[in-house]
Formats: structure tokens, C-alpha cells, sequence
């Protein structure tokens, strides 16, 4: 199984990603789930887990997410 990327993503910044949630205390952690409620122009929702990869290649094909 080969791994792709996302556009704008290196190895480098997943390593980045990966340190930041790896060393965040539980508290800080909750902290930023709470603030991503509070982004406006933004919805959380809850999907079916055999969803995430359509809903991920809709996200993926939308102009305005792709900065």
C-alpha cells in the first residue's frame, strides 16, 4: 500500500503534526478541541466512520480549502 500525500504536505510537516499531538498534555488537548467549536464559518459534525474517506476526498476537491 503506497502512501499519498495530501497537496501541500511533506513528510517534514506530518512529523511536525505528529510531534505536536504526541507531546500535548491532556488538558491543552481539550482546550483546542473546545476552541474548534468557537471558529465561525465552520461545522463540526458527527459522520459514519466508513464515511471519512468521501467525505475527506469532497473537503480535498473543494477550491476554498485548498490554500
Amino acid at each position: 500500500m503506497s502512501n499519498k500525500l495530501p497537496r501541500d504536505w511533506s513528510e517534514d510537516r506530518i512529523q511536525k503534526v505528529l510531534k505536536h499531538y504526541d507531546s500535548q498534555s491532556e488538558e491543552d488537548a481539550v482546550s483546542e478541541d473546545e476552541a474548534a467549536y468557537e471558529h465561525d464559518g465552520q461545522t463540526i459534525m458527527e459522520i459514519p466512520s466508513e464515511l471519512v474517506p468521501k467525505v475527506r476526498d469532497l473537503i480535498a476537491k473543494n477550491p476554498s480549502t485548498n490554500s
